[in-house]
C-alpha cells in the first residue's frame, strides 16, 4: 500500500499538477498587477478582532482557516519535504506561496461575491462560486469538488495527517512498550492512548457544531503561532553566524541539488519542487478551494476585503512560519539526520536552542498537539460544508459525517509517517483540480470587479 500511494503520489504531483499551480498563481499576480506586494500592508491592517453579525468575522473567519493550515504541514511537512527534496525545497515551497497569495485572494474575493444565506448564517465556497458563476451546467464540477471536499477531511489533511503527528511526536517523547501490531507494524501504548484522547478532545469540540469549532480556533491560532515562532526566532539568533551558507544552500540546491547535495542523494530538480511545491499547497491550501468556505462564512460584504483578509493566511503560514522552520533544519542541518517525520524537527531544536533538550523537546511536543487538533477541528468545518451543499441541510446527515470523522481520526495513528502523507498529497490535488479550473474560468470576473470595487484611492485606474 505504501508502496502504490507513493507511486500514485508522484504520478498526480508530475510537471502538469505542479505548472498548474504556479501558472494560476502567477496569472492572477499579473492581472491583479501585484496585488499581493502592492496590498499587503492594507491586508493586514484589515484583521482585527470582532464580533460577526450575520455570520462570523472576518476575524474568526480567518482564524478558522489558519487552524486549517496553520497545523503539522509547518512542522512534518517542512521537514519531510526538505529531507526528500533537499533544502531547495524550501525556495519552491515560498515562490508558490508568493503566487498563490493571488491565488487566495481571488478565492476570498469569488467567496464573498457568490456566497448565499441560510438560516445559520452565510454559506458558500467553490462549489457556490462554481455553479453560481459559471451556471448549472457547470455543476457537475461543483459536485466533483464537494465530494473530494468531503474525502479530503476524512482521509487526508483533517485527520490521518494531523493525528498521525499528535501520536507520533508523544510516541518519541513518552516511549512505551508494544501495545499490539497492525500489519507488521508495531503500536506503543502511547500511541494508542493518544489516539484515544485526541479523539475525545475532538468529539467534545465538534459536537458542539460550527460555533463553537470558530471559538476555539480564535482562541488556539493566536497563542500556539505566537509560542511557535518565538521559539523558531530563538534557534535562528542562537545561530545566526550560519543563516547566510544555509540560504546561500537553499538557493542553489533548489537549482542544482545534484551539483550540490551530490548524485547519491537522489535529489532531482523535479523532485526538489515537487516537495515544495506540494508540501506549501499542504500547508497554506492556496488553490485548493478550502479556504473559500470560512471565508464565505464572515460577515463582510465587501469581495475585496474579504479577499484582501484571505490572502494573509498564505502570507503567515508559508512566508512566515514555513520560512522559519525551514531556516531552522538548513541551519543546524537536521535536514540531513537520518530521522522521520517530526524528529527531523525535534533534532532541530536540541541542537539550536541554548537549554535542556527535554524542555525542547517537550514544547515542540505542545505546538505540534495544539497545531494538529486546530487543523482536526478546522477541516471538520470545511467537509460539512461540503456535505451540506451535496444534501441540502440535513442535520441528520452532517452529524452523521461528523461520526465517520471522528472514526477516521481514530484510525489515524496507525497509519504510517509516508502513507499518510502520500494520501494526503494525492487526495489534495484531486480537490484542487476542479477549484484551479473555476478560478481560471472566472479570472476575468475576479479582475474587473476587483478594480471596479476597490476604492478609488487605493486603486490605480
Amino acid at each position: 500500500m505504501e508502496d502504490f500511494l507513493r507511486r500514485a503520489g508522484e504520478r498526480v504531483w508530475g510537471w502538469p499538477m505542479m505548472l498548474l499551480f504556479l501558472g494560476v498563481g502567477l496569472l492572477f499576480t499579473v492581472r491583479l498587477k501585484g496585488v499581493q506586494f502592492r496590498r499587503l500592508g492594507t491586508a493586514l491592517r484589515l484583521i482585527r478582532p470582532g464580533a460577526g453579525k450575520d455570520g462570523i468575522s472576518p476575524y474568526a473567519a480567518l482564524c478558522t482557516a489558519l487552524a486549517a493550515t496553520v497545523g503539522t504541514g509547518n512542522i512534518v511537512g517542512v521537514a519531510t519535504a526538505l529531507a526528500a527534496g533537499g533544502p531547495g525545497a524550501l525556495l519552491w515551497m515560498l515562490l508558490a506561496a508568493v503566487f498563490g497569495m493571488a491565488t487566495q485572494y481571488a478565492e476570498g474575493f469569488l467567496a464573498v461575491k457568490y456566497r448565499r444565506k441560510d438560516k445559520n448564517g452565510f454559506f458558500g465556497g467553490p462549489f457556490c462560486y462554481i455553479e453560481q458563476g459559471l451556471g448549472k451546467r457547470f455543476r457537475w464540477l461543483a459536485v466533483t469538488f464537494a465530494v473530494t471536499g468531503a474525502s479530503v477531511g476524512i482521509l487526508g489533511i483533517g485527520t490521518t495527517a494531523q493525528v498521525n503527528s499528535i501520536t507520533g511526536a508523544a510516541d518519541a517523547f513518552f516511549p512505551s512498550g508494544t501495545a499490539f501490531i497492525l500489519a507488521g507494524r508495531a503500536c506503543s501504548k502511547t500511541v494508542v492512548i493518544t489516539g484515544a484522547l485526541t479523539t475525545l478532545a475532538s468529539a467534545l469540540v465538534l459536537l458542539g457544531g460550527a460555533k463553537r469549532i470558530t471559538k476555539v480556533c480564535e482562541a488556539l491560532v493566536p497563542v500556539m503561532t505566537a509560542l511557535y515562532l518565538l521559539f523558531s526566532a530563538t534557534i535562528l539568533f542562537c545561530c545566526a553566524d550560519r543563516i547566510p551558507s544555509a540560504i546561500a544552500l537553499i538557493v542553489k540546491s533548489a537549482f542544482c541539488p545534484n551539483a550540490v547535495l551530490g548524485a547519491g542523494a537522489g535529489v532531482s530538480l523535479k523532485l526538489a519542487m515537487r516537495m515544495g511545491i506540494g508540501r506549501g499547497v499542504f500547508t497554506n491550501e492556496a488553490g485548493l478551494g478550502s479556504s473559500p468556505i470560512a471565508a464565505a462564512a464572515s460577515d463582510e460584504t465587501d469581495p475585496v476585503k474579504q479577499g484582501l483578509i484571505s490572502m494573509t493566511g498564505t502570507f503567515i503560514d508559508t512566508i512566515v512560519i514555513c520560512t522559519l522552520t525551514g531556516l531552522c533544519l538548513t541551519v543546524t542541518g537536521a535536514w540531513n539526520a537520518p530521522l522521520k517525520g517530526v524528529q527531523i524537527t525535534d533534532a532541530a531544536w536540541k541542537a539550536g536552542l541554548p537549554w535542556a533538550e527535554r524542555l525542547s523537546s517537550s514544547v515542540l511536543v505542545l505546538c505540534l498537539i495544539f497545531f494538529a487538533f486546530a487543523t482536526i477541528i478546522g477541516w471538520n468545518f470545511y467537509a460539512e460544508r461540503c456535505v451540506q451543499y451535496l444534501t441540502g441541510e440535513k442535520p441528520w446527515i452532517q452529524k452523521l459525517y461528523r461520526v465517520f470523522y471522528l472514526l477516521a481520526v481514530a484510525a489515524g495513528p496507525y497509519f504510517t509517517v509516508s502513507a499518510a502523507w502520500d494520501l494526503a498529497d494525492i487526495l489534495n490535488a484531486l480537490m484542487a483540480l476542479p477549484n484551479l479550473t473555476a478560478l481560471l474560468l472566472l479570472q476575468n470576473r475576479v479582475v474587473y470587479d476587483t478594480l471596479r470595487f476597490m476604492p478609488a484611492k487605493r486603486a490605480k485606474k
